[in-house]
């Protein structure tokens, strides 16, 4: 394919031949590598049983929630490692390099031997191969995003980079679709025995084809005229945040753009089906049919947005949704409870749950590398409620005394683990699960959701409205960060504000939001982070951040 400067497109920036094949080699890579980089995460439970086996369950699920938030903390540094290459070399060939990674890291995944084959080298290896895979990521979106970019014309750069866009999503449906494939034509039990493995071999076909139609492509254009004029970065990371004008609006990009963009973005997709699962006790399969079904209907607004920003801009459209989100999370989600577990509504308003307890005896329950134990008995008893998905409110009681948990007219006393041995704890534990268990359910406090009596037509409208804010951040943000920095230090650059925003800011959504639920006793009061997060961004992109949809990015 020839290389063409931005300069040579027609005024009316027709998408010729030579375009798509950009656009399509570049995206499909990238669905694949998110495809590999979800599949551990919807696989954390049969992986916990394979590789975590000398662990008793639940901490072996925890520390393969910790293997798979390892992947999004070594992010950053993989934006600073192939951004240097992408800004030194050429963007064409470090994601290509990015990509074999992780097609090759993920295949491994799928030959590797479990814990009861080689021990505790099974997971060493396994955390390592998440590592790989997350190094990988970071430096594969900043270099697809900035290959189209720098091959787009000038009015129809949100469009090309929207395609981008998309992948993530993409790859997240693509890794639920195969793994339900696999389940259903094996049987849970072969499924969980072996066929787990088919998801991540199958990478490798995956990873044959993106690499074919990567290779058919040419460099950058703009990349090919700065090295050929020899005024390409010797030095990206210098330039890039040794340069205070530069490394300002890296600050700026982060705190302005993609910290909200990524809490948004996994509130309306990932914590939506957490909280469906976990806090409503929707069924699995349901809540996961029904995440699919909002994302193939909102999908194309990624597109539709990408264009809508190249007439009105970037910064409007991101930073509206990042308000809108902001101003409607706590409606929807109490229309998805009032939809998906009408009787837990019920429930609460009939039988209202008070905890009573010393104030100094309750933590606040974040956790990020899962190694703290929280065994007062005032922490016991909300830790337990958080996780049934009830609400409740807080009554103190006075200094010393154990924690209560009332339940209507009914009471259960908690217990003090801070003196129990590690088994101890875990006896005492199970009998209070199994009593809160009880009470609960004569209080009227269903188990689980009834899937009869879910609105699934509502709760899919509700999904749709939340991917949909999805679309409305995430779909012109490519442009957006492509157009702040310039040609030379362009990979690096968009590359580091991207991924500590979404991979850090994004990434502990989880974790923070269950912990602010079980602080305050509100189960929607872990939506605090997200909107917080996505106000904050609001305004300081508003007041700090150029729009840029008429930047020359050739320069």
């Amino acid at each position: 394919m020839a290389a063409v400067l931005p300069h040579q497109h027609s005024a009316a920036g027709e998408i010729t031949s030579g375009h798509k094949k950009v656009i399509f080699a570049s995206s499909l890579g990238t669905v694949f590598e998110w495809y590999d980089f979800y599949l551990y995460g919807s696989l954390a439970a049969v992986i916990a049983k394979q590789f975590f086996s000398g662990l008793n369950p639940t901490s072996a699920f925890i520390f393969a929630l910790l293997a798979f938030a390892a992947g999004f903390a070594v992010r950053p540094f993989g934006a600073l490692v192939f951004g240097r290459l992408g800004d030194m070399v050429g963007r064409k060939h470090t994601f290509l390099i990015t990509i074999v990674i992780m097609g090759l890291s993920t295949f491994l995944v799928g030959c590797l031997p479990s814990y009861n084959s080689i021990g505790v080298a099974a997971p060493i290896i396994l955390i390592a191969l998440r590592m790989l895979q997350g190094l990988a990521l970071g430096g594969e979106y900043g270099g697809a995003a900035t290959y189209v970019a720098e091959h787009a014309p000038d009015n129809k750069r949100g469009l090309y980079t929207s395609f981008i866009q998309t992948t993530a999503t993409l790859g997240l449906f693509l890794s639920l679709l195969v793994i339900l494939g696999c389940r259903l034509a094996l049987g849970p039990e072969a499924f969980d025995a072996w066929g787990w493995r088919l998801p991540f071999l199958l990478s490798v076909v995956l990873l044959g084809m993106s690499v074919y139609i990567r290779l058919q492509l040419n460099e950058s254009p703009l990349f090919k005229q700065m090295k050929e004029e020899g005024t390409h970065s010797k030095a990206p990371l210098t330039d890039s945040f040794g340069n205070w004008k530069n490394s300002k609006i890296v600050i700026l990009a982060l705190l302005g753009a993609t910290a909200g963009q990524a809490v948004v973005w996994y509130a309306g997709q990932f914590y939506a089906l957490f909280f469906l699962t976990q806090t409503l006790k929707v069924d699995a399969t349901v809540a996961n049919l029904l995440m699919s079904g909002a994302l193939v209907i909102a999908t194309p607004f990624f597109i539709i947005f990408g264009a809508m920003s190249d007439r009105i801009g970037r910064k409007p459209i991101i930073l509206a949704g990042c308000l809108i989100a902001a101003l409607t999370y706590f409606p929807l989600f109490g229309a998805l409870t009032h939809y998906a577990n009408p009787a837990l509504e019920a429930a609460a308003k009939a039988n209202p749950v008070v905890v009573v307890a010393d104030p100094a005896n309750c933590s606040f329950q974040f956790d990020p590398i899962g190694k703290k134990v929280f065994n007062k008995s005032c922490d016991i008893a909300k830790s337990a409620l958080a996780k049934s998905g009830v609400s409740y409110r807080n009554e103190d009681a006075p200094a010393g005394t154990v924690a209560s948990i009332k339940i209507g007219s009914a009471t259960l006393a908690s217990f003090d683990g801070t003196t129990m041995d590690a088994a101890g704890f875990k006896v005492a534990g199970d009998q209070f699960a199994l009593d809160l268990k009880g009470a609960l359910t004569t209080a009227g406090y269903p188990e689980k959701a009834d899937t009869a009596q879910i609105n699934k037509t509502m709760v899919l409208v509700i999904l749709i409205i939340l991917v949909i804010y999805v679309t409305m951040v995430y779909g012109p943000i490519a442009a957006w960060l492509v157009e702040l920095f310039p040609t030379r230090i362009r990979y690096t650059s968009m590359s580091l504000p991207y991924h500590i925003g979404n991979g850090w800011f994004g990434g502990f959504l989880p974790t923070t939001a269950f912990a602010l639920v079980a602080f305050s006793g509100d189960i929607y009061f872990g939506l605090w982070y997200p909107i917080v997060i996505a106000v904050a961004t609001a305004i300081i992109g508003f007041l700090f951040l150029p729009e840029t949809k008429h930047v020359d990015i050739s320069k």
